[in-house]
């Protein structure tokens, strides 16, 4: 899978805060491995309830991006 520039960046912000291990194989093409550190995965629990926030108040946050839409159109 190759990686676009636009999200190896991130990866590499991630890498350089100690949340992710990257490993490159010198192969041809050249392949890249990311995994989660320890300290990344202490992430996995904050992360699974923020996604279950977002699941459960999906239909609130684009109600609430309607309103706010047809507000800002009236201007």
């Amino acid at each position: 899978m190759e990686i676009s520039r636009s999200l190896s960046a991130p990866l590499r912000t991630l890498e350089r805060d100690g949340l992710l291990l990257r490993t490159v194989y010198p192969e041809a093409p050249i392949r890249v491995e990311y995994e989660l550190t320890p300290l990344g995965e202490t992430l996995r629990g904050p992360l699974k309830a923020l996604t279950d926030w977002s699941v459960q108040h999906i239909k609130e946050v684009l109600e609430a991006r309607e309103e706010y839409d047809e507000r800002a159109g009236k201007r």
